[in-house]
């Protein structure tokens, strides 16, 4: 029997399908997924630009057994419709529920995790390399974003891949369009690139099939046969619309890659509207505000404009704002050069994507001591993106870099003092380390002041033998819970370098030390401070409230901080149990 579109939740049920019957399909399961993200929220415009894809794909190859790679994750919200995901589809990026990412542990149909770009055709590479070791006859499929091929990886991947005789299929989603519009000169050459015997593909030794109407299921069925009857590396090159389908999000692209709930009728957010400030923001305008001020400072970013809220100054100063494509690798090496040049350059980088950098701020920054200035955005928990976007590993591993300054500071005023410190800091790079979230009820213009470089800031001081030290914005929170339970309470607000001076007066004062901070306690700021209070043969216990060695699941945020430890309650709690066990 031929199911009903409501029952299909597998590629078999999908293929029991006829043909006829298939753009009825992709219609309506481009209505399910708007009705489904319009009621609990998640990434939107890239999945509706997929649809036909995603039923072409399930209907040509045989998957699980065939190896299918999405590049970047977030579009393969119709691709989990129909691997036997449908049932589970309304816990997405909820806590305990299924992931807004391609994941190995969810499904046998993810063969990979994608969540950050520009992987898949290395991972594709690599299961099509072993599928000839192995002797083992399939598919090997890799479906890359046009922005997510603009990474270094990705271009290492199609030099390696285009001499093997590797079975694999490198699908061009070509949307001209990541979060913001695509940037590079590879974007412009897609844009103009025709069918031709030869072009830039063929040259690297692939066979190039395209480019395809991406919303046209039976060219894309079409073409999908057709490559699995060829041999070696092929490229696949189709055209969509980000957002298709949904006119709201076809004209406001950026705006719609992911959402809240929605109303699907009018577009309009159903969520109860925040007013407050996001800390993204009060670094966009205090940059924008100073680069007023200061004609020498540029901004970098590797595709991240308007999440890093470079959109204030890039209005003004447009020419003075690089949007480099997703390549973090080239933005922190890019930084450097117009650092040793005489520029003041902020390089924003979300705190997950850094991780991708790493040798460069090494290398390229750390080592030849330039004042490149890095504004690490979501540092911390994310909420529901999950274990790959929290940035719960730079405090780790930036505290070991020679040459770095690290302020992290705890609220609005502080981090606009922060970013004008680090604007005329000239002694070598400096990281400012912010949370993804609220700041406060709205923007404050305050005065901008010069921060003495490694002060902390001493909130509360009483007469126990127990202090808080906090570092970042999670001592707003610790603030709150000092005072109620009579605590002194210390915001460390340098990472590096450490004000000794404060934690040498702090050891001879207190039994008990507790250390606060949405980081990983392996390689935290605590065990920086138990190495500190070692060298001065201190007495004091130094504890550490933060996460420990595992990977953070996805959910809201209020769920996370329950779950890891960091929530007011749970904070209270550990605080006690210090507290009483030094009494006894």
């Amino acid at each position: 029997m031929i199911p009903s579109f409501e029952e299909i939740d597998s590629p078999q049920k999908l293929k029991q399908l006829p043909f006829s019957s298939l753009n009825d399909y992709a219609n309506w399961l481009r209505n399910y997924l708007i009705e489904q993200i319009a009621e609990y929220g998640g990434h939107f415009a890239a999945n509706l630009g997929v649809v036909e894809l995603s039923v072409a794909l399930h209907k040509v190859f045989d998957t699980p057994n065939d190896i299918l790679i999405w590049d970047v994750g977030h579009q393969a919200y119709a691709h989990k419709i129909l691997t036997k995901r449908k049932s589970l589809f309304h816990t997405l990026r909820q806590f305990e529920g299924i992931s807004g990412f391609p994941k190995m542990s969810e499904s046998e149909f993810d063969p990979f995790g994608t969540a950050h770009s520009s992987t898949s055709i290395s991972a594709a590479l690599g299961y099509a390399q072993a599928a000839i070791l192995k002797k083992i006859d399939r598919q090997h499929i890799a479906v890359i974003g046009d922005g997510a091929l603009s990474a270094g990886q990705a271009f290492e991947a199609l030099n390696n891949a285009g001499t093997s005789n590797c079975n694999i299929s490198i699908i061009i989603n070509d949307n001209h369009i990541g979060i913001d519009p695509s940037q590079g000169a590879l974007g412009e050459y897609l844009e103009k690139l025709e069918f031709k015997k030869e072009n830039f593909f063929t040259d690297l030794g692939f066979q190039y099939l395209g480019p395809i109407d991406g919303h046209d299921l039976n060219a894309l069925i079409s073409v999908l046969e057709r490559s699995k009857l060829l041999s070696g590396p092929k490229i696949i090159h189709i055209k969509t619309l980000k957002g298709k389908g949904y006119e709201p999000a076809e004209l406001e692209q950026t705006k719609w890659h992911s959402t809240s709930k929605f109303d699907k009728l009018s577009g309009k957010n159903t969520k109860p509207k925040d007013l407050r400030v996001k800390y993204q923001d009060i670094f966009g305008k205090t940059l924008l505000e100073i680069a007023q001020k200061d004609e020498n400072i540029v901004a970098v970013t590797p595709a991240m404009v308007s999440g890093s809220s470079l959109h204030f100054m890039q209005e003004v100063f447009p020419d003075r704002v690089f949007d480099v494509g997703i390549a973090e690798q080239h933005a922190i090496t890019f930084s450097a050069g117009l650092a040793a040049s005489g520029l003041t350059v902020f390089c924003c980088i979300y705190s997950t994507f850094l991780q991708r950098g790493y040798d460069q701020l090494i290398h390229d920054v750390a080592l030849q001591n330039l004042p490149v200035i890095f504004a690490i955005d979501r540092a911390g928990l994310v909420g529901e993106d999950g274990p790959t976007h929290h940035g719960v590993f730079d405090l780790a591993f930036l505290q070991t870099i020679p040459n770095l300054c690290i302020i992290s500071p705890r609220n609005q005023m502080e981090l606009r003092n922060a970013i004008y410190t680090a604007s005329i800091y000239k002694k070598g790079p400096i990281v400012i380390r912010y949370p993804r979230g609220e700041a406060g009820e709205e923007f404050t213009d305050s005065p901008l002041v010069k921060l003495e470089i490694g002060s902390s800031v001493v909130l509360s001081e009483r007469c126990q033998k127990t202090a808080l030290i906090s570092i970042g914005t999670i001592g707003i929170r610790c603030q709150e819970i000092a005072e109620e339970l009579n605590i002194s309470h210390y915001d460390l607000r340098f990472v590096k370098p450490l004000d000794t001076s404060l934690l040498k007066k702090v050891f001879e004062i207190y039994c008990d030390i507790i250390v606060i901070e949405e980081g990983q306690e392996i390689g935290s700021v605590a065990s920086t401070i138990m190495l500190e209070a070692s060298k001065t043969n201190s007495k004091s216990k130094i504890h550490s409230i933060s996460i420990k060695d595992h990977f953070v699941s996805h959910g809201s945020m209020e769920t996370l901080y329950q779950i890891e430890g960091l929530s007011n309650s749970k904070v209270k709690e550990q605080i006690h149990s210090i507290i009483s066990q030094s009494i006894n």
